[in-house]
Parts: structure tokens; sequence; C-alpha cells
């Protein structure tokens, strides 16, 4: 029986990886971002101007120790380097992410300190928090652009870059889905100038086993074609405990580069598969004196509950030489994504003694189809000594959103340290159908842009605008399947233009980039709940505006960031139980990252960030001056990589993850306290019968603290910090 079940899991690892490679299979024209410089520097004189244009169209260089790039993509202004840059801003690259054996954004975000997450570790969806300010599925870019990223969890074997910004992002990357903390852009492989054959096989604890194959090749006379394939699957049991998982992923990549071309296609496909329960935000009372212990990060709450996630993308982007100086740029692309089963739901009513009485399990259907366009003009020219970089472009998206679900109408009772089985409840629900739209969104937007660069590239001033236009319209339903058709629809329809100034000065060389930068971002009004009287209302969008100044220090081989920035956001009121967006919260901070090596064989990679969260004009007037909740004012990650002086093929790492104490409620009376994480790693290169190999260890909450990691997105909901966790995996370069 248990060859015929490894044999079984065999086939399907084979058949996965295969049926991945066929159904992406696809004839397309793309460009490589990995491609080498492609021109030099042209001039000429047009009526007295001259212009002078220079390109190129590779990914930033990676940092010295490898862990991070020169540089990131900033949506209209291209790839730039980060001394360049007027924003704070880390790309962790695709070696970082194999040595941390990352499977999912979280693994990637876990290494910033400006980044904390808003759902439990091992829950069905991964939210984050830059800056103090929430970060969902809507605020990832793919490829720079918006509503193209994989939903709920990110698979990451197919990146080659995670780019993190700091700061409100409408103004970079278009859409109004931007988070007013930061943004994050994937950034899919190419393939590079040399073949590369590799195959990956994985363990994660408690038996969770995988596969990942990862094939790059490229073909023609000059080798202007290329193709890319990424496959992973994987299955078992997770560090959760008593829950199975598994994950199939095929991606395709494929560039094209040739004379003034440069095209490209991205395909992908992700689907996750969650079997006997979930992990859980818990809602501790406003009565609690001090929070309850935090049960060990294993804990199961939906044992014999189950659910799906799904997410299909595609996306063609090209670029074209018009002249020297002018490149006329296009992308349009498609997701669609669907999930099943018990996506999300909190434990309510916690008892001191960790009884919980729950109120509703769902089960539930959600699908999202949404639609991105974007066009444009780049154009460089000079006017005396100041040399310019123009953009002209507009961006458009289309989503439709649907949620379906049923849920029972009586509550059970667990317990938050020992739970209790849900299958009979969870199995008495009838499964929801397609439900129609709930709500549409269209997005559309037109930039014009100038960066003008002086006194030999020490001062770059970027000044721009956006203008911005959206339109919701929610859909009441009248049953909670979500089938019948709409009873009203609430519409709200915006605009607003938005400015960007962005400067960098270099007074004394390269090596030292002082820059400041002010940018206002454009967020979609939320659907009032069903509790208040202008329940279903869609709210005007709203403004959010930052200014940020600071200093960063490049010595070669290590580099340093240090930024100061005040965010200005409105927030929820309720008067007269009718709600608003007539509050203020104001966040400020600073920034300290490092990262590179700081000797032959020492790396470093972390920072500290402080952030004082204030209410200006909070729903309570007794709460004013008071700290939201979920702003903890220190977070520190310091992650240290020592290749050993006995044995040059011998990696030790460390990792150490700080989130200071926070509140979970306006009110400032109840609070979680501080927790420390530590997480360990080696890894050991090779060659086994002439085929280098390298394999990695990796050991997550060393100590198997119990914690609250932060706050869910609403008012007195802790999360749950993960279990301590083992990840062993061997990487075969063929």
């Amino acid at each position: 029986m248990k060859k015929q079940k490894k044999s079984l899991a065999r086939k399907r690892l084979l058949y996965a990886l295969i049926g991945s490679s066929l159904f992406w299979h696809t004839t397309a024209i793309a460009y490589a971002e990995n491609a080498a410089e492609t021109a030099g520097q042209h001039e000429f004189t047009l009526e007295g101007i001259e212009v002078t244009a220079s390109r190129d169209h590779s990914l930033p260089p990676v940092y010295a120790g490898g862990q991070v790039a020169r540089g990131a993509n900033l949506g209209v202004l291209g790839n730039k380097d980060f001394m360049d840059t007027p924003f704070n801003v880390t790309s962790y690259t695709a070696q970082t992410m194999e040595d941390k054996q990352a499977s999912t954004l979280y693994d990637v975000l876990i290494n910033d300190p400006s980044v904390r997450f808003t759902t439990s570790t091992g829950h069905n969806n991964e939210n984050y928090m830059i800056r103090g300010l929430e970060v969902n599925y809507q605020h990832l870019y793919f490829n720079g652009m918006s509503g193209l990223a994989p939903q709920y969890h990110v698979p990451v074997e197919f990146l080659e870059r995670v780019e993190v910004l700091k700061g409100p992002s409408s103004f970079l990357y278009g859409g109004v889905n931007t988070s007013v903390g930061g943004a994050v852009n994937l950034v899919p492989k190419r393939a590079g100038e040399e073949d590369i054959t590799n195959f990956t096989t994985s363990y994660t604890s408690s038996s969770h086993l995988g596969g990942h194959i990862d094939i790059g090749r490229r073909y023609g006379e000059n080798k202007e074609w290329g193709i890319r394939f990424n496959g992973v699957y994987a299955d078992g049991d997770t560090e959760v405990n008593g829950q199975s998982k598994d994950r199939l992923l095929g991606t395709l990549g494929v560039d094209y580069r040739k004379d003034k071309w440069r095209l490209s296609l991205d395909a992908y496909g992700s689907q996750e598969s969650y079997d006997n329960g979930a992990t859980s935000m818990y809602n501790i009372p406003k009565t609690f004196a001090a929070a309850p212990d935090a049960p060990d990060g294993s804990t199961n709450v939906y044992k014999g509950t189950s659910a799906t996630t799904r997410n299909n993308g595609v996306l063609f982007k090209g670029e074209y030489d018009i002249r020297d100086n002018l490149t006329a740029y296009a992308g349009i692309g498609k997701l669609s994504s669907r999930a099943t089963g018990l996506i999300n739901g909190n434990h309510v009513n916690l008892s001191p003694d960790g009884t919980v009485k729950a109120r509703n399990v769902f089960k539930q259907y959600f699908w999202t189809d949404t639609t991105s366009a974007d066009f444009g003009l780049r154009g460089t020219y000079q006017t005396g000594a100041v040399k310019h970089q123009l953009v002209l472009g507009a961006s458009f998206q289309d989503t439709d959103y649907s949620n379906a679900y049923t849920s029972g109408t009586g509550n059970y009772v667990t317990n938050l340290y020992n739970p209790v089985s849900l299958a009979d409840y969870y199995n008495s629900l009838a499964s929801p159908a397609k439900g129609n739209k709930t709500l549409v969104t269209e997005l559309s937007s037109y930039l014009l842009a100038d960066t003008l660069t002086f006194d030999e590239d020490k001062v770059q001033l970027t000044l721009g605008a956006r203008r911005q236009n959206v339109n919701q319209t929610s859909y009441k339903y009248a049953n909670t399947l979500a089938t019948g058709a709409p009873t009203s629809t609430p519409t709200k329809d915006a605009n607003a233009t938005l400015p960007m100034v962005g400067l960098v000065v270099k007074p004394w060389g390269d090596s030292v980039s002082l820059y400041a930068n002010y940018i206002e971002a454009l967020s979609p009004g939320a659907v009032v709940g069903v509790t208040y009287d202008n329940a279903n209302e869609v709210l005007s969008p709203y403004k959010t505006k930052q200014q940020e100044i600071g200093i960063k220090w490049d010595k070669g081989n290590f580099a340093n960031t240090l930024a100061f920035f005040q965010i200005n956001m409105p927030s929820y009121m309720t008067t007269d139980n009718i709600y608003s967006y007539d509050g203020e919260q104001k966040n400020r901070g600073v920034e300290w990252n490092t990262f590179g090596s700081i000797a032959k064989n020492l790396r470093l990679l972390g920072g500290i960030a402080y952030t004082r969260g204030e209410l200006a004009r909070s729903n309570i007037s007794a709460n004013n001056g008071n700290t939201p909740f979920g702003v903890p004012k220190w977070t520190m990650n310091a992650g240290v990589e020592w290749d050993t002086p006995w044995n040059k093929d011998l990696t030790l790492s460390l990792l150490a993850v700080y989130t200071g104490s926070q509140y979970i409620d306006n009110a400032n009376k109840l609070k979680l306290p501080s927790w420390v994480r530590y997480d360990i790693g080696a890894r050991y290169k090779t060659v086994i019968n002439d085929t280098p190999v390298t394999f990695r260890l990796g050991v997550e909450n060393v100590f198997d603290k119990h914690y609250w990691a932060g706050c869910f997105s609403s008012e007195y909901y802790a999360t749950l910090g993960g279990p301590r966790t083992y990840k062993l995996s061997a990487t075969w370069n063929l």
C-alpha cells in the first residue's frame, strides 16, 4: 500500500508539471528585461535643442552579497538605481527567495522591518502592513501593472524580484486600488544568456513534500527568443495541526528582443487546496484587563473544514523605439481568481478560560475578474545643461467581484487552547453556487511626468501629476447565496488630480544621496456595512498625503538608507449612525535599512523602523491623540549570513524579528505584548556526479515561541504567530 501511495504521488507530480506546461503553452512575442544594454548614447540637434538618449532595458544589477538589487521598477519612471530614487525601496532577489526556501510572499517580506502581517501565519490569505497602514492583494503589482497579481497566497518560485516601495504608490503604478503605506511589485523570471535547468525537492514540517522545476532557454541567431518555465507541485501535512495542503503552480515567460522591439508574455496558473482546517484571527473582548496567553502557533480551530483558491493570469507587454530618444510602450493583462470553502473567518466571544463561542462558520464562493491595460510614451531630450526624461501615459482597470456564502444559524463552542472538530457543523452547510457580481470597480488615469537632471546628474528633480477617475457600483442581493437579481445599485464616481514631487541631490559624489518626496494617493471608498443607516452606500474615494526626506549611503559593498516620513490619511467616523471618512490618522516615522557585505564572508540584511501613529480626528472624541490599533512603535529585523572559514561552501544564517507592543483598540486600554522570533539556517554547496547541488536547512521560530503577532483589520482582533517550522531542500543545477 505504501509503495502504491508513493507511486501515485510521483505520477501526480509528473502530471502536474506536464499539465501546467501544456496548459500554458502558447506562441508569443516577448522581450527580455534581463537583456544586456542595447544602446549607447545618441546625440543630435533639433531646432536648437540638444537631444541625448540612453537606454538600459535590463533589470537593476544585484548588490554586493546577492540578497537585494541595486534598484527597482518605479512604474512609469522605469527601472532606477536606489541612489537615484527619491523613495525608500528594497528589491529582494531570487537568490534570497531560494536561500530562505520561500514559497509565498510572507516568506520574503518577513525580512523587511517596515512590513508586518495582519493575518495569522498559515491563514488562507496573506495581508500585510507597511508603515503601519494596511496592504492586501489589491496593493500588489505584477511586472509594474495593477490588478494582475495572484490573490490569497502569492507563489514566489517564478519571481526574479520582489520590490517593496514604502509610501503611497498611486502616482507611480496607476490604478486606484493602491496602498497608502506602500506597494509590492512582483517581477517574473526571464530566460538569461545561459541555459538553466534547475530541480528542487523540498520538505516542510510536518510532512509537506514538493518539487520545483525551473527551465530557461534562449533561441534564435542572436538569442532573440527566450522561454522560462516554472512548475511546482507540493502535497502533505503542514505545520498547522492536522491540516494538509497541496500546491500547484505552472508559469511560462516568453520574451523577444530585436532591433527596436522588446516584447513579453507572462502566463501563470496557481492553486492551493486545504483540507481539515486553518488558523484564525481571535476577537479579544474589550472587557479583558489584558490579552490572554497566545496558543501554540500550530493551533487549528477549523478542523473539519476545507478550501481551494485558484489564480489564472496573463500579461502581454511591448516596447517600440519610435526614435532614438522616443519609445512607445503598452501592456494588457487579465486575472481570474476563484476561492471556495472556508476562506476566512474569525473566532469571537472569547472567555478568560479560553472558551470560544463562535457565531458563524462560512462556506464561501469568491470570484474576481480583472482586466488591466497601460500604454504611453517615454522620451529623453536636453535643453541647455538640463536633461529631461518625459513620460506621458494612461492606465485602465476594470474589476468584477462577487462574494456568495452560506452560514450556520447557531453557535458552536470550542476552546482556544484545545479546539474541537467542526466537521459535522461545516458539512451541514450547503455549498453556494457561483454568485452574480456584487461590486464593479472601473479605474482610469492619465499621467504626465518629467525628471530634470542638473549639474552632471548631481541634482535630479521629478515633477508629475496623474488625473485619476474611480467609478464603483455595489450590488445588493436579496439572499446570502447572491444568486438573485440585484435589488439596488449604489454608485460612486469621483475624480482627483494627484501631484508628485521627488528630489535627489548628490552633494559629495555618487556615494551619498539626499532625497525628498511629496506624493498623494487616491483610494476607493468602502461599501458601508448593513448595521449603519447609510448601509450599502459606496463612499467617495479619499486622498492620502505623504512627505518624506532621507539620506542614502553606498560604500560599494554595504549600503544604508535613513528615511523620515509623515502620512496623513482619512479614517472612518460614525455620526448619528452614518458611516463616513471624516476622521484622520497620522503616521510619522523613521526607518533605517541596511544591506550588503560588511566583510568578505559576512552579509547583513535588515533594519529598524519607528512609527508613531496618531488619531488626529477619531470616531470617539476621547480617542483623539491616541495610537491607532495595530501600529507598534518599534519593529526590527536583523539578518546575518556567514560563510564559515573552515569550509567556504558552508554558510550559516540567523534572522531575528522583533515587534514592539501594540494596542488592539483605539481607546488604548488593551495591548498585545512585544515579541521576538529567531530563525536559523544553513546551506552547503557541493558537486555530485558532476552536478552542482545546494542543500538548505532552515528552522523558523527556533524556540517555538507562542505569541500574538499583531492585529487584524478591525479593533480587538489579534493574529497568531506561526509555530516552529523545519524546512529542508536540495537544488540540482542540471
